[in-house]
Formats: C-alpha cells, structure tokens, sequence
C-alpha cells in the first residue's frame, strides 16, 4: 500500500479534479467567462441553474436554521426522493430513488472516497466525517454527467468547508446540542483563519448518543461514542495557483446496532486529501485541477452483548483501503463550446477475519471450546480507471446542449480465498470494459422558466460484497448471502424530463416556485440477492435479473406570502419492476409527500411538518420482503437569532409519538427480547442545539 501511495502522489502532476462551469447565461448578446466563481470541490454554483448540470440540485446546511444536533439522516432532510436505510441510529446509508451503497456514487468533496471495512456496512462512508462539518450537499439526479466516476443512479457530493471562505481574520464557532430521547448530546468547537496567501480550518467534535425510545416505549439498543477532528489548510501559491491539503479522524467507540447481529467495539478512520488548481492556463487551456487521496478504516465487532454469545464468541478485525486520484483539463474551441477531458483512479482492497470460540453444540457445552478462523473480505481487491470527456455547448443564450462519454478498466481479485468459496466458483484475476455516456439539453423558455430533458446510460460493475462475501449476514433480514464473482455489470438507461421556474408576485403571494420532473430507467443486468435453497434454508445469493425498469415522478413547490409566511410541498413516487420474475423490485420506497408551513423573520423562525408515508405494498417474493404499513408525523422547529453571533434553537421531532419503521429499516437481528420485526423509528423527541459564533 505504501508503494501505492507513492505512485499516487507522484501521479498526481498528471492528473487533476474539477468542478467548473460558466456563468449563468443572461438573454443579451455576451457570453461572460466567469472562471473565478469556482472552488475546488464544488459541482454546482448557486445561482446558476440554467449553468448547473442538468437534472441537478444542492442543499445549503449553512443556510438552514438549526434546532437540532444534525446527524447523518438530517443531512438529505427535505430534499425531495430521498430515504434512509436505518440499521441503528449510527450505521445509515441514503438511498435515492431505489438505488443505494454503490449504486449511488457517493463521495466528499468532488471525489473522496471512504469506503467501509465491515461487510455489515456498520461503517458506511457517512460516517467517517462530522456532519457539522458539511457545508452543502449537491446531487446529480441520475447518469447525466461523466465527470465525477462511475455513475449507475446518481452522484451525491458532500462538500466540507472551503478554508478560503469567509471573511479575512480568525473567527470561528462553539456549538452545543441535546436531545431527550436517549439523553444524547453533542459538542462541537470550529477555528478559522482566512488570509491573503494562507488559509486554514479546523474543528473538533464529540457525540455521546444513549440507547431511544419507540412510540411504545420500548428501547431500542443503539448508542454510540464517536469523538473526531479535521484540519484543512489552502495556500495560495500565486494568482492563479492554489494548492489545498486536508486530514481528518474519526474514532467510534460502543456502537450498538439492533439490525445488525453484531456491534462495533470501535470504528476508526484516516484520510488524507490534497488538491492542487491551475487556473487560465491559456486562450484555449482553461483550467487544470489535481485531486488524490488516501483513507483507512480499522473495524472491529463482536457478539459479547449479544444472546448467542454463551454459545460462540465472535469477533471480527476488518479494514479497508481506499485510494484515488482524479484530474482534468477544461479547454475550449471557443466561448460557445467547452470541454472537460480527464481520468481519474480508484483502487479499494479489504482484508480481515472473523474469530470464532464455539463454546457449545446441540444445546450442550464442550469440553474444549473450538476456535475457528473465517476469512472474510478474503483479500479481495477492485480498481477502476476512468477516462472521460464532458462538453458543453451553448447554441444561443437560451439553450445548453452537452453530451459525455466514460470508459472504465474495471479489474478484480481475490487474492485468499476460502476453500469452500473457491469450490464454488473458478477463481482468478477479472478484467471488464464498461462504457458510460450522456446527453442533454437545458432550455431557458424565459429568464423564470426553464424546460430540460436528458438520457444517461450508467454502468456499474458489481462492488466487493456482491462479488465475494461468503456465507454471510449482511443484509435486512436473517439469511446468510453468498457473493458471485462472475457478476454482469449493471446499467441504467434513464430518461428524465422536467420543467421548473418560478414568478414574482405584487400581491400578498410574494413569489411562487415550482419543479417537476419525471424519470424512466431501463434497466439490464441488475443485480439483486434472491433466496436461493441450493445453498441452505435461510440462504441468498447475487444474481444478475436479465431486465428490470424504474419509473417515477417528483413534484416540489413553494409559495412565499406576508412578507415573511411560507408554504412548501414535496411529492415523490416510484415504481421498479422485474421483468424477468414479473414481479416488483426490492428495497423500494413508497410514495411519500411533506407539507411545510413557517415563518421565517430576522430574529425568529419557526415551521411545523407534516410527513406522509403511503403502505409500501408492492413488495418482491423471491427477495423475501414484507408489506410495510404507511404512516404520518408532525415536527415542529422554533428558534431566535438574539444577535448576529448567538443561534438558539428547539424542536419537537414525531410531536404525536407515533410508533412506525420504514421500508428500508433493517430487522432485529440477535437481540434479547426482540422478535425479527423492523426496527421502528425514535418516538417523540425534544432537542434544543445552540451555537456561537466569533
């Protein structure tokens, strides 16, 4: 790994990152080259949606009102589509529109990557950085870009902050939160120095969340300890160079996940990062941008709290490596047509076993209790190359046609296999060719309304799990899952059309905003864990469904009156089916519709929520899924700026204390007392969060 590394950084004076665009276009005869609205690590500019990748959307978490301590599921709230596989409340993954883990490209920073060691996903890559620490999300709604890796369902961008942001000085930020349910709280201290030449940004945090409750009062094992830091330093090498290195820790101790049959006596990881950028390099070179990167996450978990611990001990030392590097030149033939041309490079390896004490059998206890060693990762390792072109033409000042082209080197191998494992299959080195594209265009119908339709073609090539897990629990439910390595890669040819816009008024409505969009994905090779008795009563293995298609439709609107009331609504829909089985697809969400009505004024704010969760009924036999029942709850959230430097804020989440789980919650899975039924949510929970700042 060492000698990896090496090669990386010296790689990286060839290879670079960028997150560039033009100014948004305004209806007059010039095109305006905007080259210094850009940051590193950046996909989407705000206020320049007609510029902005097509089918493309961000929330500001600077921007929002806090009343809460923000955790990983509280980072994709309110944004329209998405849901959250829960297994805890520590280990959550988002899911968007039905797709999830690899699927969705998700990454840090235009590029970083973490990938989890534990094939549970007790480690999932949102854990690894503190969620204060996250300035916005941005989200590219499908395969509609080719500049950001591989992409099946969509890319999600958790952009932290920019050390050069703000104003210049040193300043900073103390912030404090608690939460009723559980008894958990959280601190959090941010340091700051903006200068000419030198920035740097750093922060420390601490979370010490306690087991919650359900509506019914039933406890739910989920506490976790996780302390962490970052520091992230720019330097500004020149007017138009700028190099900028980051490092963060995040270290989780006693973390109780009730889905899962273990828990994590601590989760710790590293990452490194360094990004160099070279604007105006000359009339047709534009831009050059260098990214790698390097992270490391060390796993442990275990069964000593749990039930079946007086019959077999076990624990289980995994880690994992992920290292990456992405660069690309942006250059132009001329202001009407520019172009994005790259490669970049991921490399991810695990290693790790589960040690077993098998202290009884047949009800009985041993004489001599047995050890046993099971691999699990089996030194498995996937890399990927990626080279791409994305170009932009601007065909008059109210239309943007672009179009891309991807094609990854996507190699893998299992270096230790298990004996039973390699009776299975015939083993060795694989190499696959996987070619992406995408075109789209944006029309701007007037300066408010704005019409745009796309169709990508996302390639996804199976991840670790799917290709060499071993007799395994790692899904929702209590069967063992067995990998494939000779899994097809998948790919999404979607289609998406949409309208969006928004208009002023003179009257008591201040201004109304709107988007709707919908989407037809067609879908082949796609790959699912079906129930498969050739390998045992409770078995599953990963199979490719020849086809299968997704469909759904997004609806948002907000109106703006009384000069400080608001009103907003999202609806979201989606339907997936296997056409191979004729039967739905796994792992999908139901409809789901919010209402929010607020206030929102200098020194007050205020909002009440209503959720709406329809039954999810359309469910897939030959996964083994159940009916999950639909459901509503009310939030409210209040809070008073006493000054420009102190931010107080209180919310009552779940106001009715009602008892419900999502589609996507995990099940109970080796816990006293509780039977193989979902996890529910939290019941009613008061929280108050408070922040100053300097």
């Amino acid at each position: 790994m060492k000698i990896l590394l090496i090669t990386l950084l010296s790689f990286a004076g060839f290879i670079a990152s960028a997150q560039s665009d033009l100014k948004a276009i305004e209806h007059s005869q010039s095109v305006k080259d905007t080259l210094d609205i850009h940051t590193l690590n950046e996909i989407i500019v705000k206020g320049h949606t007609f510029q902005n990748p097509s089918f493309s959307t961000y929330k500001n978490i600077l921007e929002e009102k806090v009343a809460q301590p923000k955790n990983v599921a509280g980072l994709f709230d309110n944004i329209n589509g998405f849901s959250v596989i829960k297994r805890g409340n520590y280990a959550l993954d988002p899911a968007f529109r039905g797709t999830q883990y690899e699927q969705l490209n998700l990454q840090y920073d235009g590029g970083l990557k973490a990938m989890h060691a534990c094939p549970n996903r007790m480690d999932p890559i949102t854990t690894h950085i503190a969620p204060e620490d996250i300035e916005k999300i941005e989200i590219i709604k499908g395969p509609y870009s080719v500049r950001y890796g591989a992409s099946f369902g969509g890319i999600i961008n958790l952009v932290t902050r920019d050390p050069g942001k703000g104003p210049k000085g040193f300043h900073g930020s103390v912030s404090s939160g608690y939460e009723s349910n559980g008894q958990s709280f959280l601190g959090m201290t941010q340091l700051q120095y903006v200068g000419n030449s030198f920035d740097i940004i750093g922060n420390l945090g601490y979370r010490n969340y306690g087991n919650y409750k359900d509506g019914n009062g039933d406890v739910i094992p989920s506490s976790f300890k996780s302390t962490d830091y970052g520091l992230k330093t720019g330097l500004n090498l020149a007017r138009n160079h700028r190099i900028m290195v980051g490092w963060r820790q995040s270290y989780g101790r006693d973390i109780l996940h009730a889905g899962l049959p273990m828990d994590s006596d601590y989760d710790d990881s590293s990452i490194a990062s360094m990004d160099y950028r070279w604007d105006i390099i000359g009339n047709k070179a534009k831009r050059l941008q260098i990214k790698t990167y390097y992270s490391y996450v060390d796993h442990l978990m275990t069964n000593l709290l749990r039930p079946n611990a007086k019959m077999m001990e076990s624990k289980a030392y995994v880690t994992s490596s992920t290292a990456g590097a992405k660069a690309e030149l942006e250059w132009k033939t001329s202001e009407l047509l520019w172009f994005y041309s790259g490669v970049d490079f991921m490399h991810i390896s695990r290693e790790g076993n589960r040690h077993t004490l098998i202290k009884m059998q047949n009800g009985q206890p041993l004489p001599e209790p047995q050890k046993v060693i099971v691999p699990i990762w089996q030194d498995a390792f996937i890399q990927d190359y990626g080279f791409y072109t994305e170009a932009k033409w601007i065909i008059d000042p109210s239309y943007i046609f672009r179009a891309g082209l991807r094609y990854d080197l996507v190699s893998s191998d299992i270096l230790k296999p298990a004996p039973d494992f390699n009776e299975l299959y015939q083993l060795g080195p694989r190499t696959e060719h996987n070619i992406s594209g995408t075109i789209s265009i944006k029309k701007a119908i007037t300066h408010q309304l704005y019409l745009e339709g796309a169709f990508g073609r996302g390639v996804r090539s199976a991840n670790m799990i799917e290709r060499y897990i071993n007799k395994f629990n790692v899904g929702q439910d209590n069967y063992t899952y067995t990998g494939n390595p000779n899994l097809k890669a998948e790919s999404n040819h979607q289609f998406e059309l949409g309208l969006s816009g928004y208009k002023y008024g003179n009257g008591t409505i201040e201004k109304f905003s709107f988007e709707v969009s919908a989407y037809y994905a067609d879908i082949r090779n796609y790959i699912s864990a079906l129930i498969n008795p050739v390998f045992g009563p409770n078995a599953k293995t990963f199979e490719n469904i020849d086809m299968a298609y997704k469909t759904g439709i997004e609806a948002s609107g907000r109106i703006h009156f009384a000069k400080a009331y608001f009103i907003q609504t999202d609806l979201s829909y989606l339907y997936a089916h296997n056409r191979q089985l004729d039967e739905p697809l796994p792992l999908i969400p139901p409809f789901k519709a919010t209402i929010i009505t607020g206030i929102e004024r200098d020194k007050f704010w205020g909002n009440i929520r209503l959720n709406l969760v329809a039954t999810q009924d359309q469910v897939s036999v030959s996964f083994g899924e159940v009916t999950t029942p639909g459901y509503q709850t009310i939030d409210i959230k209040l809070g008073i700026n006493p000054s420009e430097a102190w931010s107080i804020g209180i919310a009552a989440i779940n106001l009715l204390n009602k008892t419900y789980h999502d589609h996507l919650n995990f099940s109970f899975r080796n816990q006293e007392h509780f039977s193989m039924i979902p996890v529910n949510e939290m019941g009613r929970n008061i929280s108050a969060f408070a922040r100053f700042k300097f």
